[in-house]
């Protein structure tokens, strides 16, 4: 293999964000090679250093959703600490921040500022809200900007409460937005004569970021007078659509999108002739009879265990799986023929093992990935690069600047 690095090497990105969303946008750039340094308080009390699980005293959280980065300490509310927050912005292409809207202004590190000592910096501004409008000071959090995009609404079981599945889904759906615009701002620049470059400043808005992902329900409701609710796992645009528990207890999707695949269904299960009936025969047809098709496939699946399930719908080229628990994940032959999990280096805990570099650059490799930095781990190295001497670091770390 060339081990030539990914498509990122050679930015250089300063998060100084907190918790999950924004610094996620940054490890996923440093997935793609980017070098990013991990700016913390002194003191390290970054939420996510205490959110479960935490292993022997170690946040796993924090050790894998940083993971490649340097990591820094630095007090930017103290003068000599934003002197020296100033001096280091002129050496990265990106800056990361996911603070309340106005603070960076209250620190005197608004973007006229950040622009006047690195004119061509990239900033993203990763909030709850945005930096305008009513909300834009309040606080948020994952499922925040779940429940107020909509994406709450429609999970969980027809006539029962709302449900957030138990995983921030808002804060990665978030950071996977704020990956992408750093990477097309670093296009832009890429594009324009570098002594013309100019900053660029993103307003990333983590609810706005989740409804993006909710495409047609806008439509669906002005135009059709449709709001979609809650449906459990099955779905109601086509069929079937569904999850469907085996006689032995395993639950298992299966996907029938389109007339030619619903046919496939129906052979499998030994009744060609359905994909016939008039009740079924389209899928605006299937939608209108979708309790009765639900409950032919649910006694067909229930009749069988799911090892004898599996062999009828792979003979028949039906999409399924079983629902896979994480360890179903690590053990699929899939995943570990294309080594979809790697391990990340930990001084403390060994080998930890977390999901691969999304996407794949064929023939290149980033080589290892270390864990989240410790507070401070790497500040000798990085302000060593702006000239500070040991003797400069102790004074700054006796007066709680770093």
């Amino acid at each position: 293999m060339n081990a030539a690095g990914y498509p990122l090497k050679g930015v250089r990105i300063l998060d100084m964000a907190t918790v999950i969303a924004a610094p996620f946008a940054a490890t996923l750039c440093g997935d793609m090679g980017a070098e990013v340094v991990k700016l913390e308080l002194p003191m390290g009390n970054d939420p996510l250093r205490s959110l479960a699980p935490v292993h022997e005293g170690h946040a796993l959280f924090w050790k894998t959703t940083n993971r490649g980065k340097k990591g820094i300490s630095l007090d930017v509310r103290k003068p000599e600490g934003r002197e020296l927050f100033l001096k280091l912005i002129g050496g990265f292409d990106v800056l990361v921040e996911n603070f309340r809207t106005g603070t960076m202004d209250q620190w005197g590190l608004g973007i006229e500022t950040l622009h006047a000592h690195n004119p061509g910096l990239i900033v993203l501004r990763l909030t709850g809200f945005g930096q305008t409008g009513p909300y834009a000071r309040r606080p948020g959090f994952a499922r925040i900007f779940e429940a107020m995009s909509g994406f709450t609404h429609l999970t969980g079981e027809p006539g029962g409460p709302p449900q957030h599945m138990n995983y921030p889904l808002g804060d990665v759906t978030a950071g996977l937005f704020g990956a992408f615009s750093i990477c097309a701002a670093l296009a832009e620049c890429n594009a324009q004569i570098p002594a013309k470059r100019v900053g660029v400043e993103i307003d990333l808005s983590a609810t706005e970021a989740m409804m993006r992902l909710l495409d047609p329900l806008a439509a669906e409701y002005r135009i059709g007078g449709v709001v979609r609710e809650r449906a459990g796992s099955r779905a109601t645009y086509t069929s079937p659509s569904n999850v469907y528990q085996t006689a032995d207890g395993i639950w298992c999707t299966l996907v029938g999108t389109g007339d030619l695949m619903f046919a496939r269904i129906c052979r499998a299960m030994g009744c060609a002739e359905l994909a016939a009936d008039p009740r079924f025969a389209t899928n605006e047809q299937r939608m209108q009879h979708l309790e009765d098709l639900d409950a032919l496939i649910a006694a067909w699946c229930k009749g069988l265990p799911f090892a004898e399930l599996e062999v009828l719908l792979d003979r028949n080229d039906v999409p399924h799986s079983k629902v896979y628990s994480i360890e179903d994940s690590l053990r699929d032959p899939q995943m570990l023929s294309r080594g979809a999990f790697i391990d990340l280096v930990d001084p403390h805990l060994g080998a930890i093992p977390a999901p691969a570099p999304v996407p794949r650059f064929v023939g290149r490799e980033l080589g290892r990935l270390s864990v989240g930095p410790d507070t401070g781990q790497h500040n000798v190295e990085v302000y060593g690069e702006l000239g500070l001497a040991e003797q400069d670091l102790q004074g700054l770390r006796e007066a709680g600047v770093i």
